[in-house]
């Protein structure tokens, strides 16, 4: 009888569910399943939702939250409160929870007393990582309830959810740690509540730890409490609203250093013990960030602390948690004796990417993981803006071409996606974060600032950070605000170019379709005939979808020193520019987000004019030609002996920039043949030395350059090496190599057997991760396959080599040439290892699957990988990266068969 009252409640609360006032309400109430087997039902009560998103109806203001840890058991008790409110008439509160023990669970009324004197039922939906908790007496429309649920885990085994982390101190000893990592959907497997971003609540946090350990959150703690058994229990302030994969807490014994900012934030550097001597960088750091970003969004950071952590086991590069950002080590400590200059930029732009979400992404967040974008995308673009005005010796506007270059790379094949793409399951989100949502999406910030101007950019977003602080965004919503400034800017200056902008409609041309345009230019007397086209690698698509983007063109011309603009709207159009003019560059410093082809002679005046008198372009701008000349042979819009042509203004080439771009193509195209006779950067090689002196972009023109010149085996180059690496060894590992060139040296000195076990024991002792890092990479281009096979097994083993390293291993022994194969065949065989490791989705299986592929070019290798694909069948339908990879090796099939022959006869008449 009492389960049929249940089942009787139940049915009522289905037809009171039904009765909302609109379509979409009645929608998301639909308890209907889908045809799928049902989940875990308790006797006649079935699961009562369908879908992936919870229910709307249902709103959490409040989570207390207690977390017991425990680092011998390797797993944690706990308990939530979650304050709700609850909107429609309902007997079901649907949470998220995975991987959980619910040994509890209890709903109380707004006046903490029980609705019921049972424990409550609790349905389980793993496949979609939800619990149902029925309620005999119904949840009133308006009332305010609270959700009462007690839970127990083994921590997380990998980098997602509650996990362990371990590391080792000198004296051998193996030291556990406690730390989460939420984004984007695995809050569930630490507590159960509404994980998704709209559901932003409060959270008062206590944790319970022995005293040999410390706590951490996203708030400060309040105070400490000793309980009857010897614990101690952390009480954290409340924190801000926000949303759940932002919560973070770390049990750890790390030491830590502290300084404020000019507004009396805290910000704390916390390190294991024996490294807390490299975290005095990110100090300084942390404290200019904190206050160039207060200014520049004129918001103060509203928290009173922001603790940085290093993490040693960490799959990404960092994770930007309210008030507690945590990082990979190699992304947040600094050694001066063995950090590169490449290094230390490397954690100055982790840093301000992190600090710069605490205002995108935490204080804004995207309504829903389809535009995670407006979180990554300025992230990413404001490591340049806040590292530019911070530290401009490091000229990190010479980086950012880079940043456009590889999303153009990914954004011309078939596979690529739109930056705003639909994401439903947690593998397609963690797929979201790519090189589309942060590369792609600084890059079309990058082009809006530059057409909109720098003032109306800055004034738009702060308006648009101020309009929905502690809320939820959409695209539509920064375009608003951006329009909303550009108007009143217009108004102001009458500007005849962007009177009357639609900027929605132009912005979508960027955000809703995918692709890069192609703008095709050719020179007809005074004219400038212009055609937009989207621009491929792979062949073209047989759907017939018409792409057009809203382009805002600059160009530039020998007879104005003036960036001149025009906004391209339609597939063809056309420009004057005048009889007088001999050339024109377009997409003046590569501020556009397009690439261009200069028909009908229009390169051959564009070589020519390199060849004379290179510098009447900018660096910028003979960057981006090299670019686009290499990628329209890809495309086969242009031949390849011509794009070589091109670079034949290189030996006077004296910019970082544009050499590195050209000798980065010349170490491809190296790769390729068979002979290296001789090298065509021989000034450049000899031009460099074995220090650390110079600017920042000097010493990383040496680093680059005397990498390659070793890697491809110049006599001079690798015996330099050499002399270093014994001097080494000879010091017994005390000589301090210069930074900048130990992977070099390293990388020379593993080729010998006894090199190689030099640097392997040096490995498993380094305290510098930066150091590690380096060796890593030098063991991994050895010549000898048992080695290399002995590198990856490390790697999947986890202690010698952390699991965390492992996509790198892989990526890096697929780049040796010895390795190519090696790496594949790891992956076939260990396939169903690395997805348990990594998780289906996320960026080391992607990196993995694309970077193996990769250095494949043969229709054989085509086929290969295309049976494993379809004997993963299940998985890999799932995943955007097998289909990026297949396009990528297309590619490469197209490119040998297209110019391998025109290659080695270029080369061939260059050695006459």
């Amino acid at each position: 009888m009492v389960w049929l009252k249940l089942c009787l409640l139940s049915l009522f609360a289905v037809s009171l569910a039904w009765s909302e006032d609109t379509l979409s309400s009645q929608q998301e109430s639909t308890l209907a399943h889908t045809g799928e087997p049902s989940p875990s039902s308790t006797d006649n009560l079935s699961f009562p939702w369908s879908r992936l998103r919870l229910p709307r109806y249902i709103i959490p203001r409040h989570y207390h939250l207690l977390l017991h840890p425990n680092l011998t058991s390797l797993s944690f008790t706990g308990s939530v409160q979650i304050q709700i409110d609850v909107q429609n008439n309902t007997n079901w509160v649907v949470v998220h929870s995975k991987g959980l023990q619910i040994s509890k669970a209890t709903i109380l009324d707004q006046n903490l007393a029980h609705l019921s004197d049972k424990v409550l039922p609790v349905l389980h939906h793993p496949s979609h990582e939800q619990i149902g908790i029925f309620s005999p007496r119904v949840l009133i429309s308006g009332q305010k309830y609270f959700l009462y649920i007690e839970f127990a885990a083994d921590f997380a085994e990998g980098f997602y959810g509650f996990y362990k982390s371990t590391y080792t101190t000198t004296a051998g000893e193996t030291r556990t740690l406690a730390s989460t990592h939420f984004e984007p959907t695995s809050a569930r497997m630490a507590f159960p509540c509404f994980d998704e971003p709209t559901f932003k609540a409060n959270f008062s946090v206590r944790i319970r730890r022995t005293p040999e350990y410390i706590s951490l959150s996203n708030m400060p703690v309040v105070k400490t409490v000793e309980l009857s058994d010897g614990l101690l229990e952390d009480h954290f302030a409340p924190s801000v609203q926000m949303s759940t994969y932002l919560v973070a807490f770390v049990v750890c014994d790390f030491k830590s250093v502290t300084a404020k900012t000019s507004s009396g934030v805290q910000v704390s550097i916390y390190a294991a013990p024996e490294k807390i001597s490299q975290a005095y960088y990110a100090l300084e750091v942390g404290v200019k960030m904190l206050d160039f970003y207060d200014e520049y969004f004129n918001i103060p950071y509203p928290l009173p602390k922001q603790d940085l952590i290093a993490i040693p086991d960490f799959q990404s590069g960092a994770m930007e948690n309210w008030g507690l950002t945590t990082y990979r080590e190699t992304s947040l400590l600094f050694d001066p004796v063995t950090s590169s200059v490449s290094h230390k930029l490397w954690v100055t732009m982790v840093i301000g990417h992190e600090l710069a979400h605490q205002w995108f992404g935490n204080l804004v967040t995207m309504e829903w993981w389809n535009d995670i974008w407006l979180n990554e995308g300025f992230a990413r673009y404001m490591e340049y803006i806040s590292v530019e005005a911070t530290y401009p010796e490091f000229k990190v506007e010479e980086y950012l071409l880079n940043t456009c270059f590889a999303a153009v790379g990914l954004d011309s094949l078939n596979s690529s996606r739109p930056i705003s793409s639909p994401a439903e399951n947690p593998t397609q989100i963690e797929e979201m974060f790519d090189t589309v949502s942060y590369d792609k999406g600084a890059c079309v910030l990058h082009m809006l600032r530059h057409f909109l101007t720098d003032n109306v950019f800055q004034t738009g977003i702060v308006r648009y950070l101020r309009k929905y602080s502690y809320r939820n965004a959409q695209n539509q919503d920064l375009w608003d605000s951006l329009t909303t400034v550009e108007r009143t800017q217009t108004t102001k200056t009458s500007s005849l170019e962007i009177t009357h902008l639609n900027l929605t409609a132009m912005m979508n041309t960027w955000t809703l379709q995918k692709g890069v345009p192609l703008v095709t230019v050719t020179r007809k007397g005074s004219r400038l005939l212009l055609r937009q086209d989207r621009f491929l690698r792979t062949v073209m698509p047989s759907d017939p979808e018409c792409y057009l983007w809203h382009i805002p063109l600059t160009y530039k011309t020998d007879a104005s020193g003036a960036v001149h603009r025009h906004l391209m709207m339609s597939q063809t159009d056309s420009i004057h520019i005048g009889e007088e003019v001999s050339w024109v560059k377009v997409n003046t410093d590569m501020t556009g987000y397009y690439v261009v082809h200069y028909a009908d002679g229009g390169w051959d005046t564009i070589t020519k004019l390199l060849r004379e008198n290179h510098t009447a372009l900018s660096y910028k701008d003979r960057t981006h030609l090299i670019h686009n000349a290499i990628q329209l042979v890809s495309a086969g819009h242009l031949p390849l002996n011509q794009a070589l042509d091109l670079l034949g203004y290189f030996p006077r080439e004296t910019h970082t920039v544009p050499l590195l771009q050209g000798l980065n193509y010349l170490e491809a195209i190296y790769h390729m043949i068979e002979k290296r006779d001789e090298i065509f950067f021989r000034a450049v090689i000899d031009e460099q030395t074995w220090s650390d002196s110079g600017s920042v972009s000097e010493r990383r023109l040496r680093s680059e350059v005397l990498s390659l010149a070793c890697h491809l085996d110049d006599p001079r180059c690798v015996e330099r090496a050499r002399q270093h690496f014994r001097d080494w060894l000879q010091s017994n590992k005390t000589l301090n190599l210069p930074t900048d060139v130990a992977t070099t040296v390293y990388s020379v000195g593993a080729r010998e057997d006894d090199g190689w076990a030099s640097l392997l024991d040096t490995y498993k002792t380094s305290l510098s991760e930066a150091q590690k890092d380096n060796i890593l990479f030098a063991l991994t281009c050895s010549r000898d396959t048992n080695k290399l096979q002995r590198l990856l097994e490390l790697g999947l083993e986890g202690d010698v080599i952390r699991s965390q390293d492992l996509s790198h291993v892989v990526m890096f022994v697929a780049r040796n040439p010895q390795g190519h194969h090696l790496a594949w065949d790891f992956v076939k065989k260990n396939w169903d290892h690395l997805v348990q490791k990594f998780q289906l989705g996320s960026p080391c299986i992607r990196n993995i699957l694309i970077s193996t592929t990769g250095q494949f070019s043969s229709p054989k290798e085509l086929t290969e990988v295309k049976l494993f694909f379809e004997s993963i069948k299940e998985q890999a339908s799932q995943l955007r990266a097998t289909q990026i990879a297949l396009d990528n090796l297309k590619k490469n099939v197209r490119w040998v068969q297209r110019n391998l022959g025109v290659l080695r006869s270029f080369l061939s008449d260059q050695m006459k």
